[in-house]
């Protein structure tokens, strides 16, 4: 399968998916494309391809700007608040991954992302 044929496949079912989705069910979508997206940035590090890292890490920030903007935080939650910081705390590890280079930070949020995937997959859990 050709990467046109694939990408046009995978947007499909993405909208498929989001179509139908309920607010859990869209940020364990978001997180799902943020790991996925580490990943990419972190083997653009590894293989020393500078520009795909860039444009891979503009991605991850961008989803996290997404989650960010998506937080009710007038509504003052401790939660929300928290995972305002938590969004801008990744935002700010993966602007240093991109100058430094460092894969170690990218695995840091891939952990981070990956433990609040965790809690958001609870969420689902207990209320469908």
């Amino acid at each position: 399968m050709s990467h046109e044929a694939y990408r046009d496949y995978h947007n499909v079912n993405l909208g498929a998916q989001t179509a139908q989705a309920s607010p859990v069910q869209l940020v364990l979508i978001l997180l799902d494309g943020l790991l996925d997206e580490l990943a990419r940035a972190r083997a653009h590090i590894d293989a020393k391809r500078y520009e795909q890292k860039a444009k891979s890490l503009d991605k991850c920030v961008d989803i996290l700007n997404g989650l960010s903007s998506a937080l009710d935080v007038d509504a003052g939650s401790e939660v929300v608040t928290n995972l305002a910081r938590l969004y801008d705390y990744c935002a700010d590890r993966l602007y240093k991954a991109g100058v430094d280079l460092d894969t170690g930070v990218v695995d840091e949020v891939v952990g981070l992302v990956t433990t609040l995937r965790h809690g958001w997959q609870g969420v689902q859990a207990n209320h469908g």
